[in-house]
């Protein structure tokens, strides 16, 4: 017999929301058990039960904004920490990118649960996902995501001569961190001092480390691309929105 799971647990699953979304609809009455509305906290459902949302719930998540930003050197991806300035600190009027295509106006309830989906280092900068939508962070963290994110990475080989093709081929596969193997990634040179970095996972400064295991160090660090959407022309430290047709 198939064991019940948290409501909130399947309707992330089913990707109608994050589970904190599922949560407060639950808590509003907005959700629907085989057509009967379930409103409490931490109820059960079987896997083939079907549930519904009210239309409050869909067009309360449309409004939810999803914000790109050339994150600048010195600013957190998250919260504060260590008198540094969180990145959502340069999302306002004044920043916002003046050839920014969307339609959509600023407002600061925007800024309400807005939340880095990933992380990007203090001295890394370029393209961060700061999202209103639960879907999006699990999108691009979820404990499942296979999103590419790609990195120019400015290097300086520090042992005599130049990094080895094995090496190379190491950082593409072959090494381990935190006492796992590393997923399978893209590394190749775009000069003789930039290498572009694709990845499927993103592990504390993993870059870094990777670098460091080859004699590598990194004296440049900049995000270009997540999934489908790039960086582009967005200047450093400004921001724009999501578009509607833009997926990750």
């Amino acid at each position: 017999m198939t064991e019940p799971l948290r409501l909130s647990k399947r309707m992330s699953e089913l990707g109608l929301c994050s589970r904190r979304e599922a949560d407060e609809w639950i808590a509003r009455g907005w959700v629907r058990v085989d057509g009967q509305v379930v409103s409490e906290l931490g109820s059960k459902v079987l896997p083939t039960q079907r549930i519904t949302v009210e239309r409050q719930a869909a067009a309360e998540q449309s409004k939810r904004v999803t914000i790109l930003i050339n994150k600048p050197m010195g600013y957190v991806s998250g919260q504060a920490e260590d008198g540094y300035t969180p990145a959502v600190a340069l999302i306002k009027p004044e920043n916002r990118w003046p050839d920014d295509p969307s339609k959509e106006n600023f407002h600061p309830t925007q800024l309400r649960s807005l939340v880095p989906a990933g992380r990007l280092d203090i001295d890394s900068v370029g393209l961060l996902v700061l999202t209103q939508d639960g879907r999006v962070a699990k999108q691009l963290i979820g404990e499942t995501t296979s999103v590419e994110k790609e990195y120019l990475v400015r290097v300086e080989y520090t042992k005599p001569g130049t990094l080895p093709e094995s090496d190379l081929k190491k950082l593409c596969f072959g090494l381990w961190m935190d006492g796992k193997p590393l997923l399978p990634a893209k590394v190749r040179w775009q000069n003789e001092d930039q290498l572009s970095f694709t990845l499927k996972e993103g592990k504390k400064r993993q870059i870094r480390r990777m670098c460091d295991m080859v004699g590598l160090k990194v004296v440049g660090l900049k995000r270009v691309r997540i999934g489908k959407v790039k960086l582009g022309d967005l200047p450093v430290g400004q921001w724009r929105y999501l578009l509607p047709e833009e997926q990750f």
